[in-house]
């Protein structure tokens, strides 16, 4: 499958996969500054991409791994969906849930993007739903 892309800044990075084997193409931040991510602060970091993903899939916007485990930063919005006709500029919405503030350097891989498929639902208003075994059993109904 091919993906369009365009530099929507000329310092923008051409995103990548890591391996031949990731399945997250690496975003990197475009930023003419570094940006400091205080304790439990949101801050909208941008990539200075646009992407045209194909008609019946999406993009999905995921945290990196080892930010999260290294340094508690992750996507507040996670995962974020990119649909396939948006044409702006993709942004990570990122927040940090340490207790140290953390420094976000312009070309720093800040998030991972998955393209996968779907499918439109049609949605029909019914007066009752199928009875199940769960029910309306919702936050841990099924154990620990």
């Amino acid at each position: 499958m091919k993906i369009n892309f365009q530099k929507l800044n000329v310092r923008a990075i051409v995103p990548t996969y890591g391996t031949e084997h990731s399945a997250g193409i690496d975003m990197a931040a475009c930023i003419d500054e570094d940006i400091i991510i205080a304790p439990s602060q949101i801050v909208i970091i941008g990539t200075g991409l646009a992407m045209e993903i194909p008609n019946g899939y999406f993009g999905m916007l995921c945290p990196r791994s080892g930010l999260a485990a290294k340094f508690g930063i992750t996507l507040l919005n996670s995962p974020g969906v990119i649909d396939s006709d948006y044409r702006g500029e993709i942004r990570a919405v990122m927040i940090n849930h340490s207790n140290s503030s953390f420094r976000v350097s312009h070309g720093m891989r800040i998030a991972q993007l998955i393209i996968s498929p779907f499918r439109t639902a049609t949605l029909e208003e019914v007066e009752g739903l199928e009875v199940s075994g769960r029910g309306s059993n919702g936050f841990g109904s099924t154990g620990i």
